[in-house]
């Protein structure tokens, strides 16, 4: 998969994408990332990307001629692609979408600033993405952010197979509790199914304990987790449906 990212910052991406994974899945070939800055398609002297709105108003606009060339540009370079819009005003950004994005070759990862892009912008892109209900400075976190939990879907990338498929979300709640060594810490020792070597034991106690914790953090993700029949039969046994 290849990864572009457009942005008037392109240093801001140095460092994480030299780290774990992502710099792993790179050496391996899994995935491209290149980092394209959008200034250099800038027209005057100044190398300008922003201006000040029609109308008045507060802060600057990111002007349509610089993003678009950058755009267009990316495209070029290997297949159309899909470029999507790091926006609060994108749908909310979860596994789902991951997952979705994850079947894809090549995206596009457009990184507003200030206070938006001319909204004529919009007319080239394909998708509007947002991490959720806040703001932050710039696109660039939220584009580190995509493509960290889309490229760890991608098979090759984690050393467990089963690691994506087992995630917090990978049913639509919470992970259940772990534990390593010790066995004992400050008085607060490991469950004792989990040293029993009873492998069907451990995945029910793993399931209802998942449950739990979804239930009593986000009730909001309860009632839409994905389990099969006979796991339900195992959570309205223990009184979890």
């Amino acid at each position: 998969m290849r990864f572009n990212v457009l942005t008037i910052f392109p240093d801001f991406l140095t460092s994480p994408l030299q780290e774990g994974m992502i710099r792993r899945a790179i050496q391996d070939r899994i995935i491209e990332v290149a980092v394209t800055d959008i200034r250099s398609f800038a027209t005057d002297k100044h190398s300008m990307t922003d201006d000040r709105p029609f109308g008045g108003g507060e802060g600057m606009i990111m002007k349509p001629e610089p993003v678009v060339a950058a755009i267009r540009q990316a495209r070029l370079d290997r297949s159309r692609g899909q470029v999507i819009f790091l926006t609060p005003q994108g749908r909310r950004f979860n596994q789902q979408v991951a997952g979705e994005l994850a079947e894809l070759d090549h995206l596009i990862l457009l990184c507003g600033r200030y206070e938006g892009v001319d909204e004529r912008v919009r007319d080239y892109v394909d998708d509007e993405i947002s991490l959720g209900d806040y703001i932050l400075t710039g696109g660039e976190l939220a584009s580190l952010v995509l493509i960290d939990a889309v490229t760890r879907l991608l098979p090759g990338v984690l050393g467990c197979v089963d690691s994506a498929r087992q995630d917090t979300f990978s049913r639509g709640g919470l992970k259940y509790p772990q534990y390593t060594r010790p066995r004992e810490f400050e008085g607060k020792r490991v469950p004792d199914i989990l040293l029993s070597g009873d492998h069907k034991a451990i995945a029910e106690y793993r399931l209802l304990a998942a449950a739990r914790q979804t239930k009593e953090k986000r009730p909001d993700l309860f009632e839409n987790m994905r389990i099969s029949d006979e796991d339900k039969k195992i959570l309205k046994k223990n009184g979890l449906l």
